[in-house]
């Protein structure tokens, strides 16, 4: 029996990392996979093509627009299929970085199959046992599956089942306004879908900013997506012409059609199974496996990164604690920790809203003093020249000009957002921003006006001005 310094157990962005910088470092490294490719949810039916059909989207959406900038393209007509089959082909050109042959080369011994812990040092792999010094479990998460009555008879979409699609559903609703629903719900209403969306949580994007959240709920109105919230959700059930959901609303239930549901609800980790029971290793079927800040479980020669463990769903958190993986695992003495302070991430409707650090409701509980500063995108000079002068920049600033939150929602939000995140990192103050020189005319002039607003208030109001005045004065 063949041992190995690291075993990781799941071939998505976290195991991949953490296979290539470990083998690179010289350890013995055995890569385990369930399915029958590497590349996990964000290749096969996560940021890959979702981003396409979010582009795809957009390009129509444009077309449609297309007089504003003085040029007719006439109709626009949306080849449902061929936008499905762009898709795979721009996910097998990327698919090419996963490949299992690569990996090889590095050294790793690459197995398909499903397996299961025997102890804490041996796990079985199609009664292939493996025996390892160390071990990660990066095995992800899966749609999380909702208890509604009829909606197993029933069916509905899922992230996964809806990328299979090659026919355009008339009408779609879709269950829950999180991020994954917020992206469908776009997507498909641009591609020709009427779209509505049904949210139990008050507001879409629940975890956002009021305030942005409530500004794309707006757009998104504008684009035509009927958004409803609701109490919960009592059944779901077939209709001649597709199917329907029973809501909970005030003033009493009502009934939503379409021809087809999508369910987009949360994700659950990819916890059963694995026989973490037999290797000594604490979870919760809901949160996923435990593990503290250097990535280490209950076992401390196992560990865990990634949507299995959390706390962030999210690929580059992923990548992130993958990192912590091959220093703390194959070094000793290096006790790296995550440092959760700084987390950035996007919800790609367009306009983007990108997010870092507290809300402003968050950031008030929190701290006596904070400051809120705002720049619209409709005071972008160059937003405006590309016909993108929707959304705002919102600023959360402590009493020491430090940057408690950042969030933008305009074209682009996703790469603009890092200037703010690398100043939070670096513990830079808004003055910092302010006083750095932002080439003209670009998206990324906003940024620095969103800061110089912090010099507006502190020079132009209150007893400032005054005092400037009698200093001016005497000195001509």
């Amino acid at each position: 029996m063949k041992k190995y310094d690291l075993i990781i157990i799941g071939g998505g962005v976290g195991g991949l990392v953490t296979a290539s910088g470990a083998a690179q470092l010289g350890a013995r490294v055995a890569l385990v996979e369930k399915t029958t490719s590497l590349g996990g949810d964000c290749l096969h039916w996560g940021c890959v093509p979702t981003k396409r059909l979010v582009h795809s989207a957009k390009v129509a959406s444009v077309a449609r627009r297309s007089a504003e900038f003085g040029v007719h393209c006439g109709p626009v007509s949306v080849d449902f299929a061929e936008v499905m089959a762009s898709m795979k082909r721009v996910q097998a050109k990327i698919s090419c970085n996963d490949d299992p042959e690569r990996f090889r080369k590095m050294g790793v011994d690459v197995f398909f199959g499903s397996g299961a812990f025997e102890d804490e040092f041996t796990f079985n792999i199609d009664g292939k046992r493996l025996l390892g010094k160390k071990f990660l479990i990066a095995t992800g998460s899966s749609p999380a599956e909702l208890s509604i009555p009829g909606l197993k008879e029933v069916g509905a979409l899922t992230n996964i089942t809806a990328l299979g699609l090659t026919k355009l559903p008339k009408s779609l609703i879709i269950l829950g306004g999180g991020p994954i629903g917020i992206e469908f719900a776009q997507i498909y209403s641009r591609l020709g879908a009427e779209v509505t969306i049904l949210e139990k949580k008050g507001q879409i994007l629940p975890r956002e900013d009021k305030e942005l959240s409530a500004a794309l709920h707006t757009l998104l109105l504008a684009e035509g997506i009927k958004i409803v919230t609701c109490k919960g959700f009592i059944e779901i059930k077939r209709t001649p012409t597709g199917k329907a959901v029973i809501a909970a609303r005030d003033g009493g239930d009502k009934t939503y059609e379409a021809e087809e549901i999508m369910s987009a609800i949360g994700r659950a980790p990819n916890v059963e199974g694995l026989g973490l029971g037999a290797a000594g290793v604490e979870f919760d079927a809901r949160k996923g496996i435990n593990s503290n800040l250097s990535m280490k479980t209950t076992q401390s020669h196992i560990y865990a990164a990634g949507d299995v463990t959390g706390p962030y769903k999210f690929t580059h958190m992923a990548e992130y604690q993958a990192g912590l993986v091959v220093s703390n695992a194959l070094f000793p003495l290096v006790k790296r920790k995550a440092d959760y302070r700084v987390v950035p991430w996007v919800t790609f409707a367009d306009p983007e809203l990108a997010r870092v650090g507290l809300t402003e409701a968050e950031a008030r509980a929190k701290y006596n003093k904070v400051s809120v500063y705002r720049q619209q995108f409709a005071d972008v000079d160059r937003a405006l020249l590309e016909g993108e002068g929707k959304g705002l920049i919102k600023i959360i600033v402590g009493k020491k000009k430090e940057i408690l939150g950042a969030h933008i929602l305009g074209p682009g939000a996703g790469e603009l957002i890092h200037e703010y995140v690398l100043a939070m990192k670096a513990k830079l103050p808004i003055t910092a921003i302010s006083g750095t020189i932002h080439v003209y005319p670009t998206v990324s002039q906003g940024l620095k006006r969103a800061c110089d607003a912090y010099y507006t208030e502190k020079l132009f109001g209150g007893w400032f001005p005054k005092f400037s005045r009698w200093i001016i004065r005497r000195g001509s």
